[in-house]
């Protein structure tokens, strides 16, 4: 990080250990002071630090699980008070947060990686208990930002498995009854952005009506060409960080590194 700003990454990656390389990579080519990473995949004790280390990030909060879930802050800066949230009363990887020293202006910023469940195929909590898990969760995380209050520098980013805005499908009309898309959903999230005055760090750069994805099938055999997105990865901001966010970049091109995640990464500049 330079005095001019910091720069904070959000990605699904699918398995930590087989994209390492590409973390590598990342820190080449967009150099994100943090990384907030999901679907790491991997218990503490095989967790790559050294190698995580190499690429640039020596600072590291990881909490995983083996084969499923998994979230993780990797810095170029001091993480301190790091702390694991668990929801619904299982222990499953899925939030972790650290405050962090920038060295400037901007001073501490906390900041989190939340990985939302999936929820299944079918929208209904009633047949579904991954649906009802997933909204239970997002209730949970809203009455407990709603119980701290509306904080000053904070930053919550992730895959939170949800695309609110009808510009965040590449279908509304097909996908209004898939999971992900649904009404209760996005009235759910919608009431997590309101528990802690959340701003769409994404949305400040893109006008509502544009479309912006993050996610793209593994079934398309030319996902590019296909372009049936959807943006389920997510940065928000607190009120008082919205005055300094500079530029949000969606880094498409990891959709063809090898292997590839079917997300991307989201990068956020605070001048």
């Amino acid at each position: 990080m330079t005095t001019a700003g910091l720069s904070i990454a959000t990605w699904n990656v699918n398995s930590l250990r087989r994209r390492i390389e590409s973390i590598g990579w990342l820190s080449d080519e967009a150099g994100p002071d943090i990384i907030c990473l999901q679907e790491t995949k991997v218990t503490d004790d095989l967790c790559p630090g050294d190698a995580l280390s190499k690429h640039g990030y020596p600072f590291q909060a990881h909490v995983g699980m083996k084969g499923y879930n998994g979230v993780a802050i990797i810095s170029r800066l001091p993480l301190r008070n790091i702390e694991v949230r668990s929801w619904c009363e299982r222990e499953d990887a899925r939030h972790i947060f650290a405050i962090i020293d920038t060295g400037s202006y901007l001073g501490e910023i906390e900041v989190h990686s939340v990985y939302v469940p999936a929820g299944g195929d079918i929208p209904d909590p009633l047949v579904n208990p991954k649906f009802e898990h997933k909204l239970s969760f997002l209730s949970e995380l809203s009455h407990w930002w709603a119980a701290r209050g509306a904080g000053t520098r904070q930053i919550m980013v992730g895959d939170f498995n949800i695309a609110p805005l009808e510009s965040d499908v590449w279908s509304h009309e097909r996908l209004k009854r898939t999971v992900t898309h649904t009404e209760i959903e996005i009235a759910h999230l919608a009431s997590l952005q309101k528990s802690a005055h959340w701003v769409d760090a994404i949305r400040l750069f893109h006008p509502a009506d544009e479309p912006v994805y993050t996610w793209w099938s593994y079934r398309a055999a030319d996902w590019e060409l296909v372009n049936k997105g959807r943006r389920l990865d997510h940065i928000w901001i607190s009120d008082d960080l919205a005055e300094h966010a500079d530029g949000i970049t969606v880094f498409r091109e990891t959709r063809d590194w090898t292997p590839p995640s079917d997300h991307v990464p989201v990068i956020l500049s605070l001048k």
